[in-house]
């Protein structure tokens, strides 16, 4: 059995601990060094940057959000595993964990974090397809002649490096197409190394939730289970034409990921159409002021790809559903392109006080569309709001004084709620 060492990078056959270092965290599998498409999620991201950056944390539970009166915006496994998710809000996380550390976002030092590894990424290969600032697709197909190994080997290299260089973990996911890679990726975080391989991928998917497919959420899951589809298992009984006449354009894509199938390819030069970000909460809410904090903290996450990206968008999206799921979407042109967090808030709440429905609401979201270069945004006055040019001033003068003096510099007064 092909077998690969992840601390020293040593390869080879049926060994319980690597014979060269005697470590345990070895990975072994048949097709170990026959697949290229892989998937790299940082572990816990923002709240390991934080660890890594304030070292009295290392060993506490961390969460990423506002105040008592906001959100979990995310939370290291060590919250994790007391019940803190993503969107909770803050009371109730520190209810589960009352010994966390709660820390503000720090969007410049992700930022910063994200630029590194992606730099390592493409050291490896030119076909990287960013997902977000810490998740990433990578084809390394044809690259083991480059590098001398194969992609197993230089996969477990940039892991380590980002351990040894950056202070971050994160876990890899290696198939032979995107959506087995993606789903290979989260099978043993944190700091795991996970492989589906052609032969055994129908056996794996077979008795798997169907909610491994990525984009299934909670109106998608209810629909299919009304169908009496929970499992890959129970996809399998479904030929294409019900499918399709089930549930349409999705029913193809679900006959062919149901035996492991995904055509898509890794591209480093799709266009970014768009630059969003969006949360589910778990309790339905009007709380004006809560909505607000999301909207803010949103704010920041959209404006930090953006700047992660060099882009920036003419239009800002607001997203809303309500209690029963009717979605309201509102956009708003801008006179010229941006990637500021200030001025992506202040459209996305004025178009917030535009709808009528007062919520409750479940799911919220703000995004950025008509992508375009960063070059020419956020550079001119708008006659409409005279003071826009210099709060972006300020904003870009904020980022540099937190990048040298750290994120407790300078701290806008929302970001406490």
């Amino acid at each position: 059995m092909p077998a690969l060492c992840r601390d020293c990078l040593t390869t080879f056959d049926s060994e319980t601990r690597c014979p060269k270092c005697r470590s345990p965290r070895v990975t072994r599998h048949p097709e170990l060094f026959d697949l290229s498409i892989a998937h790299m999620d940082c572990d816990a991201f923002y709240a390991s940057v934080e660890k890594r950056d304030n070292p009295a944390l290392a060993d506490k539970p961390v969460i990423i959000g506002g105040g008592r009166r906001g959100v979990v915006s995310t939370a290291c496994y060590v919250a994790r595993i007391k019940g803190v998710k993503s969107a909770m809000p803050m009371f109730q996380a520190l209810k589960l964990c009352p010994e966390a550390v709660v820390v503000r976002p720090n969007f410049e030092a992700y930022t910063e974090a994200s630029r590194a590894i992606r730099q390592m990424m493409d050291e490896l290969t030119p076909v990287v397809e960013p997902l977000s600032l810490d998740e990433a697709f990578m084809d390394l197909t044809g690259t083991a002649r480059l590098h001398h190994a194969p992609p197993a080997v230089m996969l477990a290299r940039l892991v380590k490096r980002m351990k040894d260089e950056l202070g971050l973990t994160g876990s890899i996911g290696l198939s032979h197409n995107k959506f087995l890679a993606k789903v290979a990726s989260d099978l043993d975080k944190p700091r795991g190394f996970s492989i589906i391989g052609k032969e055994e991928t129908t056996e794996f998917l077979r008795p798997k939730s169907v909610r491994l497919i990525w984009g299934i959420g909670p109106a998608a899951q209810a629909s299919l289970e009304s169908a009496g589809i929970r499992t890959f298992d129970d996809l399998l009984r479904w030929d294409r034409r019900d499918l399709h006449d089930r549930f349409g354009g999705m029913g193809e894509r679900l006959y062919s990921l149901a035996r492991g199938e995904d055509g898509r390819r890794i591209s480093a030069h799709t266009p970014v159409k768009t630059l969003s970000n969006e949360t589910t909460f778990h309790e339905n809410t009007s709380d004006i002021e809560i909505l607000d904090g999301h909207l803010w903290r949103m704010a920041e996450k959209v404006s930090a790809r953006a700047k992660a990206k060099d882009k920036a968008g003419r239009v800002v999206q607001l997203k809303l559903k309500t209690q029963d799921f009717k979605l309201i979407s509102k956009r708003q042109s801008l006179h010229h392109p941006t990637q500021i967090a200030d001025t992506i808030y202040r459209t996305a709440r004025g178009l917030f006080d535009q709808v009528s429905n007062r919520g409750p609401f479940r799911l919220l979201g703000v995004g950025l569309s008509e992508i375009t270069s960063d070059s020419d945004a956020d550079r001119e006055g708008d006659l409409l709001d005279p003071g826009a040019g210099k709060r972006a001033e300020a904003e870009r003068a904020a980022d540099k004084i937190r990048a040298k003096f750290g994120k407790d510099a300078i701290i806008k007064g929302r970001a406490l709620r």
